[in-house]
């Protein structure tokens, strides 16, 4: 090996190594600095503690409902869809049904209860009075366990038969609501039904 040949390859080693050492100088300061989340915070990753996965509880079915207010205590029937693809009900109307096909009252989402509305053989149903909640009215369900949850309402609206209704049935904020059917406005002879839906839109009073 030449004089020069062993000078360039001395210098290239050298140069090597210093490149080396900066890289690894940049490295452990990256790793030893507080890291920048935006232009106003500085947080320390070592100190950042892993938010662990929230365990899945179990609800047990619903079997009872009572609401003080409107002096309804009864039992609550499992159901699902019609042939014609709406959401059945009880043929007792001093009972209601509970949507099984969707969420248990207790659990994230929205679980469905529908009750009928108006007199048969003289005798009130069950939500004949639902319209007279307010926000802030408070509504028991008993489940198949002996436990107990309350929802408080939050809002009432009201639909026609043919409106969509996708939010009664669905919802995304991660709490637990529970949401009451009735029929309201006139009855139509002809069609065996009453002209409006009444819906009472509910939420767990326990953190989710």
């Amino acid at each position: 090996m030449s004089q020069r040949t062993t000078v360039l390859y001395r210098f290239s080693v050298s140069a090597s190594v210093f490149l080396l050492s900066l890289s690894a100088s940049f490295i452990l300061l990256y790793l030893f600095m507080p890291q920048r989340v935006d232009s106003k915070v500085v947080v320390d990753t070592s100190q950042v503690v892993k938010t662990q996965p929230k365990a899945i509880v179990y609800h047990a079915p619903p079997v009872q409902i009572s609401i003080n207010k409107i002096n309804v205590s009864t039992q609550i029937i499992p159901t699902g869809l019609t042939v014609n693809g709406d959401m059945d009900i009880s043929d007792d109307a001093e009972k209601v049904a509970w949507y099984q096909l969707g969420a248990k009252p207790g659990e994230v989402g929205s679980a469905v209860i529908a009750g009928h509305y108006g007199w048969k053989n003289r005798v009130p149903s069950v939500f004949n009075d639902l319209h007279t909640l307010i926000a802030g009215d408070q509504i028991s369900i008993t489940k198949e366990d002996g436990t107990a949850e309350t929802f408080v309402v939050q809002r009432i609206a009201t639909y026609r038969p043919e409106q969509d209704a996708t939010e009664v049935f669905t919802s995304n904020d991660g709490k637990a609501h529970l949401n009451l059917i009735t029929c309201q406005g006139v009855w139509n002879r002809n069609e065996a039904t009453y002209s409006e839906r009444l819906v009472v839109f509910t939420q767990s009073t326990k953190e989710q």
